[in-house]
């Protein structure tokens, strides 16, 4: 299948495109940083997500994986408005067969930086908008929700021992997933699956469940 994954450059996303890729899948990637995938297969479009003028002509897409996103860093214009644009552009199409955007746990809790929590919540409302609209093609659309999740981004975090040792109090599982973890729920949401759509799956090792029940 022809799948297009917005952010392949690192983490999330370009464990994402190195699944497809070793399913025998046709991948084309968009991120602003240079390609970190030398594959055959793999076409890359070094470019931000926000540039809608220039964006490439990709016909017939049929699996859309909307990953690209920031963090308190123009977070609607990227995680909300490109994908936004992204998906009606490239996903709202009848050979379509199925988005994935990538959520946070953040869009159910609230908490992380005002502006991306917003951002992700919009993503979630607009996840149910397109499933409704690309049901009629056969397709599903769903977000995934990832918690805590082993990237560059979060380097800062992953190397300070006092704030890990916090974030792990908060992580019932005690660990954080890998990207490759992500990226199989990714490739399950995507191709195995063909009903479940409008969902808002979250994978965060039960930090969104965990309550502190105090009494005397």
């Amino acid at each position: 299948m022809k799948i297009l994954i917005t952010g392949t450059s690192q983490g999330i996303g370009k464990a994402i495109a190195e699944l497809f890729l070793q399913e025998n899948h046709e991948v084309i990637g968009i991120d602003r940083q240079k390609a970190g995938i030398t594959h055959e297969h793999y076409v890359h479009y070094c470019m931000d997500v926000r540039d809608q003028e220039h964006l490439p002509d990709i016909p017939d897409v049929q699996v859309l994986i909307n990953n690209a996103g920031t963090q308190n860093e123009a977070d609607i214009d990227i995680n909300l408005k490109a994908l936004i644009h992204m998906t009606e552009k490239y996903g709202v199409q009848e050979n379509i067969r199925s988005i994935l955007n990538i959520g946070s746990a953040s869009a159910h809790t609230g908490s992380e930086f005002p502006e991306y929590c917003a951002s992700k919540g919009g993503v979630l409302a607009y996840t149910k908008n397109v499933a409704m609209r690309v049901a009629p093609f056969g397709a599903t659309c769903n977000s995934l929700d990832p918690g805590g999740v082993l990237t560059p981004l979060n380097a800062c975090v992953m190397n300070d021992e006092n704030l890990w040792a916090e974030i792990m109090e908060e992580t019932p599982l005690k660990k954080w997933a890998t990207p490759e973890e992500i990226a199989q729920w990714a490739y399950f949401l995507t191709v195995t699956n063909t009903f479940c759509t409008g969902q808002s799956i979250i994978v965060d090792g039960g930090e969104s469940i965990k309550h502190n029940f105090v009494w005397k």
